[in-house]
């Protein structure tokens, strides 16, 4: 929603100040130059991307106009789960962790954090380092290795679609540049005509270039940031689940575990120790904090 804002604030300062000029708006419609710079930007995206980056791209648009998931109850909830999962693991032994981890949707753990379910590599992430780790023989050290390399292509695939965003953005206003010389094509073949006909022709051909730099710098850009910054949080969530489940491998109690995890939280949303005590211990209603 906040994205949704921002762009609309773009559209409407500079269409604002247009109108303020006394500019006709009428001018800006020009559904040829939407056609010629849309249309070789999409194609460019589509020529460039397999259909897998491509629904990467989509799913990274959408997300950023829905809003971030991340925030303090989320984390809280998690650190939450980590503790329940290292707590039956120090009671009953890890290998009883291994019906959790090979159908987590059916733990009785898992089945209480519905938001941990839906991050599908989340999930993945945490069952098969904890898969790793129940069939033993596995030194921390190369359980870290293991979860870097796991992390690192996930931060390679989901930084794939800024990549490309960036890379059509970086191209509009060359297409902005195209679509006004084929407007100067048009204006040189009407010399000779009205004066009203041939203004008329070269505004056109003026309004692709400045669709081009306004979709460049206040849209595609924009998105592309936004989902890199999106990226950088998932980032550091996927590490506090790291930092946590390596501590506890090395043998941390399940509370130190966890606090390794919140230490690693950003500071936007990490919780205080109290609260993070709290809600593992169960002083506190967590069924309230995951309904936020």
């Amino acid at each position: 929603m906040v994205a949704l804002i921002g762009l609309l604030v773009v559209f409407a300062s500079v269409i604002g100040g247009f109108l303020l000029e006394k500019g006709n708006i009428y001018v800006l419609l020009q559904p040829a130059e939407v056609l010629i710079i849309g249309g070789a930007a999409m194609g460019t995206l589509v020529v460039a991307n397999p259909p897998s980056v491509l629904k990467r791209i989509l799913r990274g648009v959408a997300a950023v106009f829905k809003g971030s998931h991340y925030s303090k109850e989320f984390f809280l909830s998690n650190l939450k789960m980590l503790y329940e999962l290292f707590s039956h693991a120090r009671k009953h032994g890890l290998d009883k962790l291994e019906q959790d981890v090979e159908e987590p949707e059916k733990s009785a753990i898992f089945s209480q954090y519905p938001g941990f379910l839906k991050d599908h590599h989340a999930v993945k992430f945490v069952c098969d380092t904890l898969r790793v780790g129940v069939a033993g023989g596995v030194d921390p050290l190369e359980l870290e290795q293991l979860m870097d390399l796991d992390l690192e292509v996930h931060h390679q695939e989901a930084n794939t679609p800024v990549t490309s965003l960036t890379t059509v953005a970086d191209s509009l206003p060359g297409l902005g540049i195209v679509a006004a010389v084929l407007g100067v094509v048009i204006t040189m073949g009407s010399l000779g005509g009205p004066p009203e006909e041939i203004g008329h022709k070269v505004a056109a051909a003026l309004v692709g270039t400045f669709m081009g730099i306004l979709l460049c710098y206040g849209v595609f850009n924009p998105l592309a940031h936004a989902i890199a910054k999106r990226n950088a949080i998932e980032a550091q969530y996927y590490h506090a689940l790291k930092v946590g489940i390596l501590a506890f491998m090395r043998g941390a109690p399940p509370i130190m575990a966890v606090e390794f995890a919140r230490r690693a939280i950003p500071t936007d949303f990490r919780p205080t120790f109290q609260e993070m005590e709290n809600v593992c211990k169960g002083r506190t209603a967590l069924a309230a904090a995951e309904a936020k």
